[in-house]
């Protein structure tokens, strides 16, 4: 493939993370579009490539698929269900086990804390408290650094990138997928403001990608399966999976999944989604009900159990609906000012990154070292409240999980900050939902714990380590609500708790601009449907606020990492162009029948992994036959199935050499050239290609419009468009469109004069953006 990257060198506000001397490059429309093909994958640079989503129809595929019977179509539907199967019972299982860790590891740490407080050992708490957070961050920073650099972060912009059609070495590995679940567990038990629904998607979509890819070469039942269509539909599944563990939210996850990953959806994959989150759901109650036994230790306070708020009455008046308008309003402005803080910080935290392994890991300590300095100090700025005369639980709550923490009070008393800041994030959400807490938590407690969770959340995401968006979220979100619920006490019939909700819904439509998944998974999360009509007031107001200001937090972490990401929409100036207006060239080609060594020349000079093959009659011009792939091209060279001659090759059966396993995807390990040993005999020898070659590619014409071409491409999911000339008198081929070809970068870069007919959306634009948030840069 001819390769590109993804920064956008006319706006270096909007830049890549990676530096831009190792994308720019002097594009002419005769030289080769040939820069480099990386983007940060987790917390390292890594090569990226392309997906084959469409089937290679050679005529050994033809020929295997003959073949089959109604054996092979029951067969394959039995694998997909059984897959679908084993990701969610697997994706299920692993969110309990990582709930329980969490719950258990900062449960013991809490507890310890907490005893030495009661004992009036304050210095001694602290060195524990920051010593036990110190360890966890940095091992789980370690392990990120030094074995699955991909494991850091979320996950969900990779994901989201795959999805698109891209593909990166290491995203779905088996190492991966251990270092996300034990290092999530970590980083989250050390009271990081950060979260696990981003690294339990990660890891539902690792489960996927690993057993999609299981069996061998010739598994019988495996077989029908090695194809990125099949996994990327399986990935999906996977994905949605892991939204349902870690919120016990089936539907949501199936929506989720829709709504902010997936590039192209089918009712196919729309029913084995919901039956993947479903079989998670059923799995993660399974494991609750053992639970509830008392053999799990600490859990049972939080984590996977729903924050049920059923019964409590939540009919509003007319009057109370201003307050929640204004709420979506703020949320809005809040959540696009969280996007924009996020990408400075990471931009920051990239010049570190970039120095080295070291840099890595003094980035994770320090912020270690600062957020518990802050958790334990700022609870001494809050007076001690005398308990509730009749509280809803034990007051106060001493080595446990609860509203009412100890802390440095005397008997009966308690310190409400303390109540939010020494807890895992699951119990302070649950803490700040509770309902019949309106007096619970001062407005000063509120407002100290809404600016410190909403500068923490920014700061901790972007480490080497797995880390999540979604729950940080949700909490700086529900204390937003709580102040706002304060601050219209006077006039508002609603509980506060339920105003945290509508807090959190609206901070999540503010940054991540999902409505339809968030609005359910809330619903899922609190069991209360009589929230819709609010929760779907407050996600519209906050998104259609922060779309004016800046893209969703996803978006623009896809567009730092690099990823070259079709977007939906076609700008407007790509409407004013041609296909043949942004090929570039040299084209290599091969013929029907080619020599040995020339194959190997041109896979070793160039880095392409699609060449259009032509046949030439034996009068008249010469025809285009198809395109070969370069996968396809290594293997007929390690079988050296070669001929002496170019003529007389014509009764070659191809099937009886090869059979259509030899050219399944059996991994995401790319064979290179190198990997092919031939003789100076054999490279003068000549292969048919004839049998390999996809004769029925995706054309257009050269004078077919850009932006059509574009829609083209995405929909249908391509790797290669091959562009053929109008005229008949010419080469059958003018050259070879890849996703590379519609960045705008490229496009720009050949037609400059097209910059000020970019897409212009209905946002305020960067001046008014930095004349607003300027402050806090």
């Amino acid at each position: 493939m001819k390769g590109r990257g993804d920064n956008d060198e006319l706006d270096p506000a909007a830049a890549p993370l990676l530096g831009s001397d190792s994308f720019i490059v002097d594009l002419r429309r005769s030289a080769s579009n040939n820069t480099s093909q990386v983007a940060i994958v987790g917390s390292e640079v890594s090569p990226i490539e392309s997906l084959d989503y469409e089937l290679v129809e050679n005529q050994l595929f033809k020929q295997d698929w003959r073949s089959q019977g109604r054996a092979h179509i029951l067969q394959y539907i039995i694998l997909k269900w059984s897959l679908c199967f084993l990701v969610g019972s697997l994706a299920g299982g692993t969110g309990f086990l990582t709930n329980i860790a969490v719950e258990n590891l900062a449960g013991v740490k809490f507890v310890v804390t907490s005893n030495m407080m009661l004992s009036q050992k304050y210095g001694g708490a602290f060195l524990v408290f920051c010593a036990s957070n110190f360890v966890l961050t940095m091992f789980a920073a370690s392990i990120t650094v030094f074995f699955a650099p991909e494991a850091a972060g979320s996950g969900i912009p990779e994901i989201k990138a795959y999805l698109n059609g891209v593909d990166a070495p290491g995203i779905f590995s088996f190492r991966t997928l251990l270092v996300k679940v034990v290092g999530s567990i970590a980083a989250v038990s050390s009271s990081l403001h950060i979260g696990k629904a981003g690294p339990l998607v990660h890891t539902g979509a690792c489960i996927a990608s690993i057993l999609g890819r299981a069996g061998g070469p010739h598994d019988k039942w495996m077989r029908c399966f090695k194809n990125d269509r099949d996994r990327r539909d399986l990935v999906t599944c996977g994905a949605g999976a892991g939204i349902a563990a870690a919120f016990r939210a089936p539907v949501g996850g199936v929506l989720f999944a829709l709504e902010a990953l997936s590039s192209w959806w089918r009712s196919a994959v729309l029913w084995r989604s919901f039956f993947t989150t479903a079989v998670t759901a059923v799995i993660l109650r399974a494991f609750i009900d053992i639970c509830k036994s008392g053999k799990c230790g600490l859990f049972g306070k939080g984590g996977l159990i729903m924050y049920d708020v059923s019964n409590d009455d939540v009919d509003y008046r007319f009057t109370d609906l201003p307050p929640v308008i204004l709420l979506g309003v703020v949320g809005g402005v809040l959540g696009s000012l969280y996007n924009y803080l996020l990408d400075k910080v990471l931009r920051v935290y990239n010049l570190l990154n970039e120095k080295g392994r070291i840099y890595k890991l003094l980035l994770a300590a320090s912020l270690s070292l600062f957020t518990s300095f802050c958790l334990f100090c700022l609870p001494w700025l809050a007076s001690c409240k005398p308990c509730p005369d009749s509280p809803t639980e034990t007051c106060p709550s001493i080595g446990r999980s609860g509203n009412f923490k100890k802390f440095q009070c005397p008997p009966n008393h308690y310190n409400d900050l303390a109540s939010l800041f020494f807890n895992t994030n699951d119990d302070t959400i649950r803490n700040l939902y509770s309902a019949g807490t309106d007096t619970v938590f001062t407005k000063m407690t509120i407002i100290i714990f809404f600016i410190s969770s909403y500068a923490l959340g920014i700061l901790s995401y972007g480490i080497a380590a797995p880390s999540g968006l979604f729950v940080p979220v949700i909490l700086t979100g529900a204390t937003y609500g709580r102040l706002v619920a304060i601050l219209f006490k006077n006039y508002l019939k609603l509980d506060h708790g339920l105003f945290a909700i509508l807090g959190s819904a609206s901070l999540l439509g503010g940054s991540m601009r999902i409505t339809v998944s968030v609005c359910v998974i809330l619903l899922e999360l609190t069991n209360n449907l009589l929230l819709l009509p609010l929760i779907m007031l407050v996600l519209l107001i906050s998104k259609t606020v922060a779309d004016a200001f800046n893209a969703n937090i996803y978006d623009i972490i896809v567009k730092l990492k690099g990823f070259p990401y079709l977007e939906s929409h076609a700008e407007p100036y790509t409407r004013q162009l041609t296909v043949g207006d942004v090929v570039t060239g040299p084209l290599r080609v091969f013929n029907g029948v080619e020599k040995v060594g020339n194959l190997v020349h041109v896979l070793r000079t160039t880095g392409h992994n699609g060449f259009p093959v032509l046949e030439e009659p034996e009068f008249g011009f010469p025809v285009l036959y198809g395109l070969v792939l370069r996968a396809h091209l290594l293997v007929l060279l390690k079988k050296k199935e070669f001929f002496l001659r170019s003529i007389g090759v014509s009764g070659f059966d191809a099937s009886k050499q090869f059979h259509a396993d030899d050219f399944a995807k059996h991994s995401t390990k790319s064979e290179t050239i190198e990997e092919v040993k031939l003789t100076g005999e054999e490279l003068e020898m000549f292969v048919d290609l004839r049998p390999f070659t996809n004769t029925s590619p995706y054309t257009v014409v050269e004078t077919m419009s850009l932006a059509k071409a574009l829609v083209l491409f995405r929909e249908v999911g391509l790797r290669h468009l091959l562009v053929i000339p109008k005229c008949a008198s010419r080469s059958p081929v003018v050259g070879i469109l890849t996703r590379h070809d519609f960045m705008p970068e490229h496009i720009l870069g050949l037609h400059p004069f097209l910059l000020k007919n970019r897409w212009k959306r209905l946002r305020l634009g960067k001046f008014d953006l930095t004349k607003y948030f300027g402050g806090f840069n």
